[in-house]
């Protein structure tokens, strides 16, 4: 990797994920979710690779707007790549939060996550995020829009990168 001779990498990965609350945030059934956002997101914070998140005044994003649906919440960040996000995302406090993930946001059959190539240093926008989930929704996984899953390169050449997810903690996409 060319980082390790002083040269910057030129792209960095973004990933957005929604979900829809089952309750309000403000409910005792979603308490222990709550609970967890400032830990879980410290932890990000600290994570090698870790760029980015997206947060309001809050210190987190629940109060963030994200296609006209009151319900939704979105977590949005940026990375170094993908073995950076993964590391992060299946280890520690992240992951006991996946486990329950049932218990607090719906099931839902569409994509809620998605990923794709920023130039380093932007810092996407919620609309950005809106537009290549809805993409992804319709096109299924392309170097414009994809999952961990079914990942591509930077710029958008090369073979698909297979990931390999814990059985039960990556999205059905």
């Amino acid at each position: 990797m060319t980082e390790r001779f002083g040269t910057p990498p030129a792209y960095q990965l973004a990933q957005a994920n929604i979900g829809r609350l089952r309750f309000p945030l403000d409910s005792p059934e979603l308490a222990d979710f709550v609970a967890a956002l400032d830990p879980v997101n410290a932890t990000a914070d600290t994570a090698g690779g870790f760029v980015w998140r997206l947060q309001s005044n809050s210190g987190n994003a629940t109060d963030v707007p994200v296609l006209g649906d009151d319900w939704l919440i979105i977590n949005m960040s940026v990375w170094r790549d993908t073995d950076a996000l993964t590391a992060f995302m299946y280890q520690g406090e992240h992951r006991e939060l996946l486990a329950r993930r049932r218990e607090w946001f719906e099931r839902v059959r569409e994509a809620m996550t998605v990923l794709w190539w920023v130039p380093a240093g932007h810092h996407p926008t919620v609309a950005e995020a809106e537009e290549r989930l809805l993409h992804l929704r319709v096109h299924g996984p392309t170097p414009y829009a994809f999952t961990l899953r079914t990942s591509f390169p930077a710029q958008g050449a090369g073979p698909v990168t297979p990931v390999n997810i814990p059985e039960g903690l990556g999205c059905s996409v």
